[in-house]
């Protein structure tokens, strides 16, 4: 298989109000479009990340809680790439964000720190 990156990731939220205003508000990224869909009764909203990525956001009714202590096979979290880390960890402070301490990745030298949405899925920043 050749690829030229990844598309987008899908995340599945509880609370699809306060899991927008989260994506939209808190880390910025911006709406491609919003849809309901009334059979599913379950909205999907695009979200641009940086100039070539997209999450969709989904919500469901009742959809099971993530597990993720002890951690589960399966997707481990989303990081994204920022340009300072101690900025962007500064500005998700600022919004009421709990952002765990730096670190240094052992094999790279680069900067990271992991902090949570609203349905505890673990994100993450890292630097360039």
């Amino acid at each position: 298989m050749r690829t030229t990156g990844f598309h987008h990731v899908a995340i599945i939220c509880s609370d699809f109000e306060c899991s927008k205003r989260f994506y939209t508000e808190v880390l910025g990224f911006s709406i491609i479009n919003e849809t309901f869909r009334k059979e599913r009764n379950s909205y999907k909203l695009d979200l641009r990340v940086g100039e070539n990525h997209q999450i969709e956001l989904f919500s469901f009714p009742n959809p099971p809680q993530r597990v993720s202590s002890p951690e589960a096979c399966g997707l481990r979290h989303l990081a994204f790439q920022v340009e300072n880390v101690e900025e962007v960890v500064s500005e998700l402070k600022a919004k009421g964000v709990e952002v765990e301490d730096i670190r240094i990745d052992e094999i790279t030298g680069k900067k990271f720190t992991f902090f949570q949405d609203p349905d505890a899925l673990p994100l993450e920043i890292y630097e360039l």
